[in-house]
């Protein structure tokens, strides 16, 4: 078993963590009492000689938080959570918040603004990150405030408060804000720069001025002025009490960005539903306008948000740890994606029941199943692996083993949902939070991982009642699956017991896991699949329980992160990590970057495998981006000098997402000597690989109108999947007009039925390649005509640059060059009537499958005109540029990608005809 996980800070090359003053011990209730919820209980009082949240040297700490906001179930495990806990003890203020683009901490004198534009590699190349550098303050003249505190929070903003009890000042600020909103009073606005200004602005009340190469706009209320003298910038308010700065992506922006300037952010809400495979969030902000009658705004939105939406965006962008942020003119917008595919179990396709019997007795058989499993997350590891395996045990008709492995989950269980034993969860009523004892990494006094601990509970619990309803109802132990989800993944805002959704980050797409948020780098997640374990186990306990509320927050969640994982984590579209940085795949994500490492080791395999682990069926999103998973394996590889060994099963299985071929071929030639990892089986790993091998690679194109469906892709043929949790029979749908009969509390594999398009083969012979909707290059011929959408430029300049292209491949393609050949293609492409359109090709290929592309060969793009019907888009337009050199193909992969070069609109692309081909100089 690998060594436990623990978080010594030395560890890291981050900077170290900055101190805040501790704010007095915790008030506890009068006396201690055991709260009954269903058949079990928890307490309202820590066990004896355990603590809760305090300062690094012990001292126990409430929120910090104003009498406004006192009371209110705190989002600890936030991007700005140090603002109300105070970890450290000579810093009553904050430590560095990244909302990005803006980075912001909170001082005596104000709020010090950044907007971090160049990445520095530190740690001998293993961490990239735009920290946090003042470029000015913002505050009141005369204001030294003793402490900062929390004043008002909604789903992505935080308003941060400061009184020296003859000033107070209040800001708000957040995700994708441009703007910082002030509103303060005793004092005049005062901005103080690091730098001294240069001006490029004089407009009275409106100045706009660059400090360290960054532009600002200053508003004050209108009728005052600003006044600059070295570097300090102050103006009267005239009577009134706001003032906002804006970072500008330029300094001709000023006159778009005056517009909203007075329009002042209030809140924050994101709304999401789940239908038919299909998430949709809209994420909208409220306004009121101080001058005037303007409400709307603008915002930045990350890339996994403007990947997904249609919504019109602005050419202005911004630089940020996460790539380049694009701005909307609104007050919101909308995303949507496939949902992500959530099954119990695989299914046992290929599986020998013989040896899959022997390797279940393995573990329900052992001395001690949970490993001497004592605190919440290696009790929690131990109830997902064992969890893991009863479907596996039901599909091969193992009744008794299945019925073994949920008594001993249910009885461990049982044990944590009922208070007053060795363990137990106990409330902590002044943060509103479930802790559970004996508590491990933080979870106690940081209030780190619940999500992390609590997701592997949730998930044992929903493979319970899906054999077990009874078991699962609220009367039961369901009420307790229930508190520790309102703890972890609360959807309500309006809870007084747990805040909204604790540990995710709505805007950012992603999971905090530190409590406290306070280090230099901001907050951080390490275990990005451990996050998405509590999402897909809220899918699961919502299905099997009825509960279509946290079956689709589950999906919200899960699909969401999913997208985030991809671009933060391990850089799929290779659009995100900065080039200096020499990883393709970070261990952890921070506020200001990413770092390839881990909190307690520099071993390569679980650097790569702590972003996959516990292998489940809500793991099936991590094979969305094939490519970043054989780039994944391969810099495991090269770090490793070899294959894995620690963490081989884990990282078997995550190749197995790309290549299952390739993983079982793995497992067949390596399983006998090695040793699970802590979370995984012997049991799993061979029913996961075979199954893969068998069925082939998960295929996310595709989608079905059940959360727990999935479709997987072999050769020519594709296999559907889904699960049943309900007590009648139904009929599942999928996104390529396949459908599937599923009976009542089963699991259906199948071909489908009625229409849809098969997946194409693989190619074999022939050098003309035909384009597929969906994603595939193909030298088959007979389809149906089809078209797919070029997304629109958005009136930006994308000349040379993929932008949201449409992405076609064919992967292993064996050929030898011809000599003196080149790339040739015919495009279909139709604008419609829309005018200054102009579409643009890339032809890449990668010789040997590796996941690295050789040769990329970008041609000049085609301006179409403003009539509807065909027009043909060719290599002759001539290349714009080329990198790398062409080879012989063996197991290659050859892509093309199709995007809108100029242009304010969407254009259509021609698939499944003779017409719009690839045709590649290989014989």
């Amino acid at each position: 078993m690998p060594t436990p996980r623990s978080r010594p800070a030395a560890v890291l090359v981050l900077v170290s963590a900055l101190t805040a003053l501790g704010v007095g011990p915790a008030a506890g209730p009068a006396a201690a009492a055991t709260v009954p919820v269903g058949a079990g209980s928890y307490s309202d009082t820590r066990p004896a000689g355990t603590s809760g949240p305090t300062t690094n040297t012990g001292t126990p700490v409430t929120p910090k938080v104003t009498p406004a906001a006192q009371g209110k179930p705190v989002p600890t495990n936030d991007w700005w959570s140090s603002l109300a806990f105070q970890r450290y003890g000579d810093n009553p203020y904050s430590t560095p918040m990244y909302g990005h683009p803006l980075t912001y901490q909170a001082v005596a004198g104000g709020l010090e603004i950044g907007y971090p534009t160049s990445p520095a590699v530190v740690g001998d190349g293993r961490q990239y990150e735009f920290a946090h550098k003042r470029d000015l303050t913002l505050g009141l003249t005369g204001l030294n405030s003793p402490d900062t505190r929390a004043d008002a929070w909604s789903d992505w903003t935080v308003t941060p408060y400061w009184s020296d009890g003859a000033r107070t000042l209040r800001t708000t600020i957040g995700h994708g804000l441009p703007f910082v909103y002030a509103k303060g009073t005793g004092g005049d606005a005062r901005i103080t720069t690091a730098e001294t200004p240069t001006v490029f602005a004089d407009q009275g009340n409106v100045l706009g001025i660059t400090v360290a190469g960054h532009h600002y706009a200053l508003f004050a209320p209108t009728g005052t002025d600003w006044n600059v003298s070295g570097s300090t910038v102050t103006a009267g308010l005239g009577g009134k009490d706001y003032f906002s700065v804006a970072v500008l992506p330029d300094t001709g922006a000023l006159a778009a960005y005056r517009k909203y300037a007075y329009s002042f952010v209030t809140g924050s809400t994101v709304n999401w539903s789940y239908d038919a495979g299909t998430v949709r969030a809209t994420y909208t902000l409220t306004t009121e306008a101080k001058e005037g009658t303007e409400r709307g705004t603008l915002q930045a939105l990350y890339r996994h948000q403007w990947l997904h939406t249609t919504d019109p965006l602005t050419p202005y962008t911004y630089v940020s740890p996460r790539g380049t942020m694009k701005v909307r003119e609104a007050a919101s917008f909308t995303t949507s994606q496939r949902a992500a595919a959530t099954l119990p179990a695989l299914p046992g396709a290929g599986v020998d029941p013989a040896r899959l019997r022997g390797h279940l007795n393995e573990v329900a058989n052992s001395a001690d199943p949970f490993s001497g499993a004592v605190d919440t997350y290696w009790t929690g590891k131990a109830l997902g692996k064992l969890a893991q395996l009863v479907p596996l045990a039901d599909q091969i008709g193992e009744g008794a083993t299945r019925d073994k492995l949920l008594g001993l989950i249910k009885g461990r269980l049982q044990d944590w949902f009922t208070a007053g034993g060795a363990n137990e969860f106990s409330y902590d009523q002044a943060w509103k939070t479930l802790t559970g004892y004996p508590a491990s990494y933080g979870s106690d006094t940081e209030l780190n991982d619940h999500h992390f601990h609590y997701g592997y509970y949730v998930y044992a619990a929903a493979i319970v009642a899906q054999y077990d309803p009874a078991w699962a109802a609220d009367s039961a132990w369901g009420s307790m699956v229930k508190t520790l989800v309102r703890d972890t993944a609360n959807p309500s805002r309006t809870d007084g017991a747990f805040p909204f959704l604790r540990g995710f980050d709505v805007y950012a797409g992603h999971s905090w896991a530190s409590g406290h948020q306070g280090f230099a780098a901001g907050n951080n997640q390490e275990s990005s699949s451990e996050s998405t374990n509590l999402s897909a186990a809220l899918v699961l306990w919502g299905s099997a329980t009825g509960d279509t509320q946290l079956r689709d927050l589950g999906t919200y969640l899960l699909t969401t992160e999913g997208e985030a994982i991809a671009q933060y984590w391990f850089d799929a579209d290779q659009q995100v990590f900065p080039a200096s940085f020499q990883h393709d795949t970070a261990g952890m994500v921070w506020g200001s970057g990413a770092a390839y490492s881990t909190w307690w080791t520099a071993n390569p395999e679980e650097i790569h495998g702590i972003n996959v682990l516990p292998v489940t069926g809500g793991s099936l999103q991590l094979g969305g981006h094939k490519d970043a998973v054989r780039r994944n394996i391969a810099e495991m590889e090269r770090e490793n000098g070899g294959p894995a060994v620690e963490w081989r099963d884990i990282l078997w299985e995550f190749q197995s997402l790309a290549d299952p071929g390739t993983a079982k071929a793995k497992w067949d030639a390596g399983n006998a000597g090695y040793t699970p990892e802590a979370g995984e089986s012997k049991a799993h790993t061979y029913h996961w690989l075979t199954a893969l091998d068998t069925l082939g690679a998960p295929d996310a194109t595709v989608s079905g109108s059940l959360p727990t469906s999935a479709v997987f892709t072999k050769g020519t043929t594709r296999t559907y999947v889904a699960h049943n949790h309900g007590a009648t029979a139904r009929t599942v749908t999928f996104s390529d007009g396949k459908s599937l009969s599923v009976p009542a509390r089963s699991t259906a594999t199948g071909t489908g039925t009625g229409g849809g398009t098969d997946p194409d083969p693989e190619p074999s012979t022939g050098d003309t390649f035909q384009l597929r909707t969906g994603g595939t290059l193909t030298t088959a011929t007979g389809a149906t005509a089809g078209s797919d959408t070029v997304a629109s430029a958005q009136g930006a300049n994308h000349d040379g640059t993929p932008n949201r292209p449409l992405v076609y491949e064919a992967r292993n393609v064996n050929g030898t060059l011809r000599s003196g050949g080149s790339t040739a293609f015919r495009l279909q492409v139709d604008a419609g009537t829309a005018v200054g359109l102009g579409q643009q090709a890339r032809v890449s290929y990668d010789l040997t499958g590796d996941g690295t592309f050789d040769r990329t060969e970008t041609y000049q793009y085609f301006a179409t005109d403003p009539v509807t019907g065909w027009e043909e888009y060719s290599q002759a337009r001539g290349l714009k540029s080329a990198t790398g050199t062409l080879g012989d193909l063996r197991g290659g992969t050859v892509r093309l990608e199709v995007w809108s070069a100029i242009g304010n609109g969407e254009s259509r692309l021609q698939t499944g005809t003779d017409r719009s081909v690839l045709v590649i100089p290989y014989g």
